[in-house]
């Protein structure tokens, strides 16, 4: 009677051990229908769902931004992605997984793609994950959920809020041959972003050069059906 009565407490202790320390995840709630999602619950994840501000994913207090390749270069091309980097960056822990999506439409020009990739890295200090696909991504995050202390997410960033002249100059810096001297530069000739994107190729050489037309066909390129 004691073997068995201990064999009992020693099982619902157990369980009750697993339910405690189940990894915890919070998903944006357009992530709901994704692969990702199913395979951190078959993975024995705890995911529950919020209307993320910031990021994809909050695991502990890192945030993690998913991205395909093919969306990454079209929110490089649109723009969308340097106000994503500037909001990501305000979790004290950040990361972008970039995965491969089996997409080969090229939407940009694969050099201006290489050097947005090392800027990232080098230059905005984001730390980058490639990932083979939707189930590799789930690997990924499940691992660092595993890591992670087992305690309550806080949705709420600790914000490290940049100045605007330090936005403008945080987008400047994302363009190809585009360092802090040159958007300072740029800054200070136009007065605003505004200005800067409707600029002219003469006049933006006047600033920073060779690099002009780049810069310029970055800004009016139209994009691909």
């Amino acid at each position: 009677m004691i073997l068995l009565g201990m064999t009992f407490f020693n099982i619902f202790s157990k369980s009750q051990i697993k339910e405690k320390d189940k990894p915890k995840i919070v998903a944006d709630w357009r992530e709901k229908n994704c692969l990702v999602v199913s395979e951190l619950m078959g993975a024995g994840c705890d995911v529950r769902f919020e209307q993320l501000d910031i990021g994809d994913y909050l695991v502990g207090n890192i945030a993690i931004e998913r991205k395909t390749v093919s969306d990454l270069k079209a929110s490089i091309i649109d723009k969308r992605i340097f106000s994503q980097l500037i909001n990501l960056k305000q979790h004290p822990e950040h990361l972008l997984i970039l995965e491969e999506d089996g997409k080969n439409r090229s939407l940009m020009n694969d050099n201006a793609y290489k050097g947005f990739l090392l800027s990232l890295a080098l230059r905005f200090r984001v730390h980058l994950i490639y990932s083979t696909g939707e189930k590799d991504t789930a690997k990924y995050i499940s691992l660092l959920a595993n890591k992670k202390e087992s305690k309550e997410i806080s949705l709420r960033p600790n914000k490290k809020l940049m100045s605007k002249d330090e936005q403008i100059q945080f987008i400047l810096e994302g363009l190809p041959c585009v360092g802090p001297s040159k958007a300072k530069k740029l800054i200070m000739e136009f007065g605003s972003l505004k200005n800067i994107v409707n600029a002219s190729i003469a006049d933006l050489e006047k600033v920073i050069g060779k690099s002009a037309k780049d810069i310029y066909e970055i800004f009016n390129q139209e994009f691909e059906s």
